[in-house]
């Protein structure tokens, strides 16, 4: 049996995040392909557990804040690893957005080696991995082309493409301030549309409420890798109304929506779990 150690600083059982929804899956669905997958907190992990493995193990490093630099060494130097990239770790500030063209001063970027050393760097859209290997300049940095979904998320989110929608313009709630609830509302009173404000609530819940509406109204002011929610609102028949800083909206299948996107988004269950064994199992040259 294959064996994974899967490194992540949180996962979904403490954040809701859509990384970390995302990385569950992943690991949901590498388990039923009969792979033996660990899940271990940065933090926790220590040279010494490491050490301990064997050589045979593979090891997938989705965020990575809290992992020490010793950690990071010893991978980087003695075992196998993909980097599962969620935002941009490569620059102090995590914000490329900071900088013309996305593009950091050479000043700024942090952990180039563990990327360097990496045997693939997975970004979550063409957008995300473009900026990545703007700042990096590296070869093995690719493009997932998308994120992962549960099947009853996706079968909740197919139940609501089919329910008539309210005119009214669904906006996030969101203390992060690069989310930029405020330019959102303010948009909606500009145009004088009417506008739904959802609260925080569970994950379900929240789908729920969005899909209720005819129209998602979404302006970050930082780069979104890809962005579930926009993927989300477009899954459940919606208009997204937002900038250039979403990743999903460079993707091809970005232009459908309800069932037909469903279908596509379906196939990233086996698409994406497909990549990361390929990059993490292929000979190195």
């Amino acid at each position: 049996m294959s064996k994974i150690v899967f490194i992540a600083d949180f996962f979904a059982n403490e954040v809701g995040g859509g990384g970390e929804l995302n990385n569950q899956e992943l690991v949901e669905i590498l388990r039923s392909r009969g792979t033996h997958v660990l899940e271990v907190k940065s933090n926790r992990l220590t040279p010494l557990f490491i050490s301990e493995c064997s050589t045979e193990v593979k090891f997938i490093v989705s965020n990575f804040v809290m992992l020490s630099e010793e950690s990071k060494t010893m991978l980087q130097n003695d075992r196998e690893y993909i980097i599962y990239e969620h935002d941009h770790k490569y620059v102090r500030s995590r914000n490329p957005a900071n900088y013309d063209n996305f593009i950091a001063p050479k000043s700024e970027i942090i952990n180039f080696n563990f990327y360097k050393n990496a045997k693939s760097v997975l970004c979550q859209s063409k957008f995300h991995a473009n900026i990545v290997k703007s700042n990096l300049e590296l070869d093995n940095i690719i493009s997932l082309g998308g994120n992962l979904w549960s099947e009853d998320s996706l079968e909740t989110m197919l139940n609501m493409s089919k329910v008539d929608k309210k005119p009214t313009c669904a906006i996030m709630n969101s203390s992060n301030w690069h989310k930029n609830t405020s330019d959102a509302i303010r948009l909606c009173e500009v145009k004088q549309w009417e506008y739904d404000i959802i609260p925080t609530c569970g994950y379900m819940e929240f789908l729920l409420r969005l899909g209720e509406s005819e129209k998602f109204i979404f302006l970050p002011k930082t780069p979104e890798t890809l962005s579930r929610i926009a993927v989300e609102a477009r899954m459940m028949g919606l208009m997204v109304i937002t900038n250039n800083l979403v990743g999903a909206t460079g993707e091809e299948w970005f232009s459908l929506k309800g069932e037909d996107l469903i279908e596509v988004i379906k196939n990233k269950r086996t698409e994406i779990p497909n990549i990361v064994e390929e990059k993490l199992y292929e000979q190195s040259l």
